[in-house]
């Protein structure tokens, strides 16, 4: 026998395809990180509303998770708020169990973020060794990861922007980022659950999901503009509906100068921004669910385009009942975690509108398929 009849000619075995059951825990992870991501979100808009966030005036990624434990550390802790400009404007005189509160608050969020980091770099590291995660969607959330630790460096710059000389709050633009950037992470843990495992014998036609591609993005800007509210402070002055100080436009919208900077800093430009990114977004909403119940009616995309406008709309009442009451906390801290909700519906409908990708390829022409 010669010795090359030994050598297999047969072609190397394909990859195996990580199984339905490893798909499955793979999406389960990402939906408990993208509620993860809400409940950040909520507890930073609890500090804020607290006014708690410039309480912690260092940024320590490791040995800031362990806080004060004896009463010298406290003091220590106290003195270095007692130095900055909001202590000495806003908060003189706070005794050291008021700032223990307001410093419990901003601990339990910078915790909260590095719990998030940790619930999410070692299930990767283990679902990826296991081969339940292929190089594509490795690659994707690596990319969420990196995106994820580029959040806390945005945070202690929104921070440092707060600690600055005459300042009591935080930059409203560094709060927008910090919110939308936030957002954007959430959006992307969804869209990357939904596509897992999907039906595909649903087709949904090009329109609708161009459709719901854009209010997907259109949510993602009224959450930015609902930051630029949030930081301006734009939700505690006029407080009526529809009308702004008397008029459905309010005088003043570019008083400031320069005029580019009233996109941020004037709460009449801010607030009225938002109310039109909202009717927009309302708009929008209806008339995709009465297109998607024509255009594809009895589909799980018309059912969800319908869910979605009845999403739109509660959250725009709850935003008019926010503004009406003058911002109480709870409605605020509501209305936050509802323009999560809506944005992870958005991004889970327009994923599930998207045509699989063997699909857009077939589509595509005979040259950018070979490219």
């Amino acid at each position: 026998m010669s010795s090359t009849s030994s050598i297999s000619l047969a072609p190397p075995a394909a990859p195996v395809a990580a199984s339905p059951r490893s798909r499955r825990a793979v999406r389960t992870w990402l939906f408990v990180m993208a509620a993860l991501v809400v409940a950040m979100v909520a507890v930073g808009g609890a500090t804020r509303l607290t006014g708690s966030g410039l309480s912690i005036t260092e940024w320590k990624p490791v040995t800031g998770a362990i806080p004060p434990l004896s009463a010298e550390a406290w003091a220590q802790e106290f003195a270095k708020y007692q130095a900055t400009p909001q202590y000495r404007l806003l908060n003189e005189g706070m005794s050291l169990s008021e700032f223990q509160f307001i410093y419990g608050w901003e601990w339990g969020h910078r915790l909260l973020g590095r719990l998030i980091g940790l619930a999410f770099f070692l299930p990767l590291l283990v679902f990826w060794w296991r081969g339940q995660i292929d190089r594509r969607l490795g690659l994707s959330l690596v990319g969420l990861g990196v995106f994820g630790g580029l959040q806390g460096a945005v945070g202690w710059i929104m921070v440092a922007s707060g600690l600055q000389p005459g300042m009591i709050a935080v930059a409203p633009i560094k709060l927008a980022l910090h919110l939308t950037l936030a957002s954007a992470i959430y959006a992307g843990l969804v869209w990357i659950a939904s596509g897992l495992d999907r039906r595909r014998d649903e087709v949904v036609p090009a329109r609708l999901s161009r459709t719901a591609l854009a209010l997907m993005a259109l949510v993602l800007v009224q959450i930015a503009l609902g930051g630029l509210v949030a930081g301006a402070k734009a939700g505690l002055t006029y407080n009526t509906w529809p009308l702004m100080d008397g008029g459905l436009v309010p005088g003043g919208l570019f008083s400031g100068t320069p005029w580019i900077e009233n996109f941020v800093d004037n709460v009449a430009l801010v607030q009225f921004n938002h109310r039109l990114t909202a009717y927009a977004l309302l708009i929008l909403a209806v008339l995709h669910a009465v297109d998607a119940r024509r255009q594809a009616p009895g589909t799980g995309a018309a059912r969800r385009a319908t869910a979605l406008a009845g999403l739109v709309a509660a959250q725009a009442t709850l935003g008019i009942v926010t503004l009406l009451l003058v911002v109480p906390l709870w409605a605020a801290l509501t209305h936050q975690v509802a323009a999560m909700l809506v944005l992870g519906m958005a991004s889970a409908h327009a994923r599930l509108c998207r045509a699989p990708r063997e699909a857009r390829l077939s589509r595509a022409p005979a040259a950018a398929r070979a490219a």
